[in-house]
């Protein structure tokens, strides 16, 4: 496949994903939290069975299915439940915010567990990204300690899960990057986030669901983001411009909200913003502190 087409492909793929907070605080209005999450991964998941198939688990290494499959059940659960437990979209556009930390943190997490080469462009970076949530969370009071604490408190159970899983998916991607010795297994995964979201909708009490035209189109569209994103971004990866979709990609928090906004019918403020801002560019100055060390590196060896 040619570079340029599969770099498109990996971009549909950011675009997909961007749509997700949005979809999923739109599904768990109709089906509620739990039972929303529940229908959008078992969609995505045979989606992915047709699309990318069912790995050969005899070959995986133990560590990765074991590891992998924990952290990432954990990360999704605690992305879908931290929306669909939202009290409105605002906030969910907020919560799905506070996701967006784990760019940072990843390549703060190389740093120290891989010993991956940095320069001191991290610090700035790590400490704008975080800005830009305290941003965020105060509102039009803008770095505001009693906003964002009223904020958070006002549904500490949303928040909590998305800062969790922000934490748990950079350990998911440094560590599975070790052990995973190249293979894939998105499809096994999704289909255990699927069975476990399952199991906690026939264990717990749930709401009624309200149902409508416009709850199927979200939900459609939801497990179709998340399986064909998946998909396209495996294709991006493999054949495209890896280095240009790193950069994209950091650009979610961004799509993801406008996306989000004219989803959930939310008017955003110029101080969210100006914080969404403050979380991509922190996130892309943490990216590009581990570029810039690399770089000066082959430049060395170049002149030796």
């Amino acid at each position: 496949m040619p570079q340029k087409k599969a770099t498109l492909i990996g971009l549909i793929a950011i675009l997909l994903w961007s749509a997700i907070v949005g979809l999923i605080k739109s599904v768990s209005e109709g089906f509620g939290p739990i039972a929303g999450a529940a229908l959008i991964y078992s969609c995505s998941a045979a989606l992915l069975l047709f699309t990318v198939g069912f790995p050969n688990l005899r070959r995986f290494p133990r560590s990765y299915l074991v590891i992998g499959s924990v952290l990432f059940v954990c990360y999704e659960l605690c992305l879908s439940l931290s929306l669909g437990f939202t009290h409105n979209g605002r906030q969910a556009i907020e919560v799905g915010m506070v996701n967006y930390l784990w760019p940072s943190m990843t390549i703060v997490l190389a740093v120290v567990i891989n010993r991956q080469r940095t320069s001191p462009l991290i610090i700035p970076g790590v400490i704008l990204a975080i800005a830009g949530i305290c941003r965020v969370l105060g509102g039009d009071r803008g770095f505001s300690f009693s906003e964002m604490a009223h904020n958070v408190m006002d549904n500490p159970l949303s928040y909590g899960l998305a800062f969790s899983g922000a934490i748990i998916w950079s350990v998911y991607c440094v560590v599975t990057k070790k052990i995973a010795n190249g293979h894939n297994g998105i499809t096994l995964f999704f289909i255990l986030t699927a069975l476990t979201l399952w199991v906690k909708f026939l264990v717990s009490p749930q709401p009624a669901f309200i149902l409508s035209f416009q709850v199927w189109v979200c939900l459609a569209l939801a497990a179709m983001a998340m399986g064909f994103g998946y998909a396209a971004w495996n294709v991006g990866i493999l054949h495209g411009n890896v280095t240009v979709l790193a950069a994209a990609s950091y650009f979610i928090p961004i799509i993801s909200s406008i996306l989000a906004a004219v989803i959930l019918d939310s008017t955003l403020t110029i101080s969210f913003w100006q914080g969404t801002a403050m979380v991509s560019l922190g996130s892309l100055v943490c990216w590009w502190s581990t570029r810039t060390v690399a770089s000066h590196k082959l430049s060395s060896k170049t002149v030796e």
